[in-house]
């Protein structure tokens, strides 16, 4: 973020919004400033403050790798807003985000099943 609006470049975040979601409501909004700015530090640190998906207007493919190893989602393409309002229009679905999904299987129940013509063969 940058000021009280989503930052638009990643990197350049001079502060994070922790959401708190429980029953797709906000329960608590932490404003908190990150560490110095070095390559791979921010995903550790936001994983590291138990944070599951991150919403960004962009960030690098290396960020975004970074992310999805530490096992968190990560959304970018957000408007510039505030957090509240990024978050309620991400639980009710209204934002269309691209997602980095941490979980590679995924991606097989959204394509139907790949391996439903992989007849195997039970040889009598």
């Amino acid at each position: 973020m940058a000021g009280d609006i989503l930052s638009a470049h990643f990197g350049h975040c001079q502060a994070f919004a922790f959401v708190d979601v429980e029953n797709n409501a906000i329960t608590n909004i932490t404003m908190m400033d990150p560490p110095e700015h070095q390559p791979g530090t921010f995903p550790k640190w936001v994983a590291a403050n138990g944070a599951t998906d991150v919403i960004a207007g962009g960030m690098g493919p290396m960020a975004v790798n970074l992310f999805n190893e530490a096992g968190i989602n990560v959304f970018v393409g957000a408007p510039e807003d505030t957090p509240k309002n990024l978050v309620n229009d991400f639980l009710a679905g209204k934002l269309s985000l691209n997602a980095n999904y941490c979980d590679h299987d995924s991606h097989d129940h959204h394509h139907g099943h790949h391996h439903s013509d992989h007849h195997h063969g039970h040889h009598h």
